[in-house]
């Protein structure tokens, strides 16, 4: 007799998301007004890799790497170009199609669904009244208030609000930060291949799968979480 799979024990009780390229379609966007903040400041222009690279790290850290020949005295100006490229667009970013129904999913079966992103506090808030996502989530960290990515200190944070255990709490991202910081918190992670970072480096981070779509994601979900 098969078993009705909302009957089945629960294997996560909180779902970490990382925000842009996991959920928000927003990495060629952010690429290229990191291309664009360097080019600004007098540095050489980072290539689509290298610039798409450093997504899902908090800005100061992500951008002198994608820039290692602007001085470190140019740094703030860098992040002001890179902010004010990033504002000319970001009401250009939309959610990837299916995200939506997916968190709803989630939230029916009582899962706490958050966020842990690179972004800033301010940076998320907008993003999240821009797409009218009020509600979908139940915390959310950012770097600018715990510490940059691969360092787990935004999963920790989240565990200890909702008193989940590691072993119970999955890292959903597009990037190897977020695998890392998964791996550094002792907690399980899922890779989606339709982000900022190729998935071929996803591996060795030990992900429970590794998923080419919104769609894919939902049904694992579904089916594992």
């Amino acid at each position: 007799m098969s078993v009705n799979r909302l009957d089945r024990p629960r294997q996560f009780d909180l779902i970490a998301f990382d925000w842009d390229g996991t959920l928000f379609d927003s990495t060629a966007i952010i690429t290229r007004c990191i291309q664009r903040a360097v080019v600004d400041v007098g540095g050489k222009e980072p290539t689509k890799d290298a610039a798409s690279y450093v997504i899902g790290m908090a800005l100061p850290q992500a951008l002198a790497h994608a820039a290692p020949d602007v001085l470190p005295e140019k740094y703030t100006e860098l992040g002001l170009r890179y902010r004010q490229h990033y504002m000319a667009h970001h009401n250009d970013l939309i959610l990837f199609d299916g995200v939506l129904p997916m968190l709803a999913e989630l939230k029916r079966k009582h899962h706490w669904v958050t966020v842990a992103t690179g972004k800033s506090r301010k940076g998320l808030n907008e993003s999240l009244h821009a797409v009218e996502l009020k509600g979908a989530f139940d915390g959310s960290r950012t770097a600018d208030e715990t510490a940059g990515k691969p360092n787990p200190l935004m999963l920790h944070e989240l565990m200890r609000e909702f008193g989940a255990e590691p072993s119970r709490t999955l890292m959903v991202g597009d990037t190897t930060h977020d695998l890392q910081m998964a791996l550094n918190a002792g907690c399980a992670s899922i890779g989606v291949s339709y982000g900022a970072h190729e998935p071929d480096a996803f591996h060795a981070l030990k992900p429970l799968a590794v998923l080419q779509s919104v769609a894919q994601l939902s049904i694992w979900l579904a089916e594992n979480a």
